[in-house]
């Protein structure tokens, strides 16, 4: 009943990690339902025994079925395993992508797993089901500002995303905005690699922190803002 009086999207997070988890909190926060799903149905059940009535757990199947936004909030690699696994439940679905396409390295950090110059984002369009849409979203904080800078006052902090089809941005803002954040967009897919880890627009890129939306008009380029 809740989601018929909201008349928002039906949003599903594959993925109940770090980030999947922070995203289904921040969401139940905002009184939005989600549909969460896991490789393992029980950390479903106990996430949702602990956010309550909003979240509801399924099997990635048919999570994926049921919902019109689905945020894949797990690893790159798996992510493009997903698109072609259930391509034919992900046609005509919106497709989050909030991945780094990072491993560790040998020195305590972290590297790059495709080219330099490739982004996650622009690999996983080229992958899409038929009429799926792809936005680079949700990723551009760490799991602690994701969860600690949600919702804050008195200005929001800012989550930058990117789409190809601008039909797309004002599910994707709302969505964003349900989490506890300011949208901000900075173009096309061809943008996402600013996005994730060592980009520009990223926590631990050259922005360096989460900023407000006045912060990013006074810092970033004016291209930045789209």
């Amino acid at each position: 009943m809740s989601q018929k009086k909201s008349n928002k999207s039906k949003v599903a997070i594959i993925g109940l990690g770090n980030i999947g988890s922070a995203v289904a909190t921040n969401l139940t926060k905002s009184n939005r339902p989600v549909i969460i799903a896991d490789r393992k149905i029980e950390k479903a059940n106990e996430l949702a025994q602990k956010l309550g009535s909003l979240a509801q757990p399924m099997e990635i199947p048919a999570a994926i079925k049921e919902a019109d936004i689905i945020v894949f909030a797990i690893w790159f690699n798996v992510i493009k395993e997903s698109l072609n696994k259930y391509s034919s439940e992900l046609q005509g679905k919106i497709i989050v992508d909030p991945s780094n396409p990072i491993a560790p390295d040998d020195k305590g950090g972290f590297k790059k797993i495709i080219g330099e110059k490739e982004s996650a984002g622009q690999i996983l369009s080229a992958r899409l089901p038929k009429d799926a849409k792809l936005a680079k979203a949700l990723g551009t904080l760490s799991v602690a500002s994701l969860d600690s800078a949600a919702f804050q006052k008195p200005e929001h902090a800012v989550l930058f995303y990117a789409t190809d089809d601008a039909s797309v941005n004002g599910e994707i803002e709302e969505l964003i905005r349900d989490n506890g954040f300011e949208p901000v967009r900075v173009g096309g897919i061809d943008q996402s690699i600013r996005l994730e880890v060592f980009g520009d627009l990223h926590e631990f890129g050259a922005v360096g922190k989460t900023v407000t939306l006045s912060e990013a008009k006074e810092k970033l380029q004016p291209t930045a803002l789209i």
